[in-house]
């Protein structure tokens, strides 16, 4: 398979969509990046804490508590809030999608993928930045990590041990050069890990061509 980067853009280009977390709210992050990647439209992250923060006081629970986290089907429901209340030209739908269908994804300009990766204490999968073997992901605790999927390349390697096909927008870092990656068998095990109301492989796709979806 040939690399795949989301609108073709350079490594770069991608990178300087991340924006820096403060407390959980990687997923708030990467629903802003995605939509400011698909549309005119910005979002700004702090923003959108405070939304979804404000929401749950009103019994729209888009998070499990305020300052929580929150599931992918928390996110569908938030980004539908967002587009209904702004008319924006977006779909947003929860999809358990396979690696070979996820992959493929960045060859459409149209879409983009949100994922979510859940690990066990002491098992946390491996996730880097750029070339650099250095693991990002150093969590001890039972926890989960949400990111907007945006390359795919088999030829690209963290050192020269990790093998980190899988690319990501993520944040842990304000704009820079450099997207974050992860090994094919840390990523499918992390991102296909089996929990209550989430399933595995739960990936959120938000799309601009007028809610029509890819057919999985």
């Amino acid at each position: 398979m040939k690399k795949a980067m989301i609108k073709s853009f350079s490594e770069a280009e991608l990178a300087s969509f991340q924006t820096l977390q403060q407390g959980n709210d990687c997923a708030l992050h990467a629903i802003s990046s995605a939509i400011r990647l698909l549309t005119d439209a910005e979002y700004a992250p702090t923003d959108l804490i405070k939304l979804a923060d404000r929401l749950w006081w009103q019994a729209r629970f888009y998070r499990l508590y305020p300052g929580g986290g929150i599931f992918p089907h928390m996110q569908v429901g938030l980004l539908n809030y967002l587009i209904k209340r702004d008319r924006l030209s977006l779909s947003a739908r929860l999809f358990h999608l396979s690696p070979d269908i996820l992959r493929n994804l960045p060859y459409d300009d149209d879409l983009a993928a949100l994922v979510t990766v859940y690990w066990l204490p002491r098992r946390a999968p491996g996730i880097f930045r750029g070339n650099s073997s250095f693991n990002y992901n150093s969590v001890n605790n039972l926890s989960g990590h949400t990111m907007l999927f945006s390359a795919y390349d088999p030829d690209h390697y963290s050192g020269e041990k990790w093998h980190t096909p899988w690319g990501f927008i993520n944040s842990w870092i304000d704009g820079g050069t450099d997207l974050f990656w992860m090994t094919d068998e840390g990523f499918k095990t992390s991102w296909g890990f089996r929990a209550p109301w989430i399933g595995y492989n739960a990936t959120v796709v938000i799309s601009k061509s007028d809610g029509q979806f890819l057919s999985v």
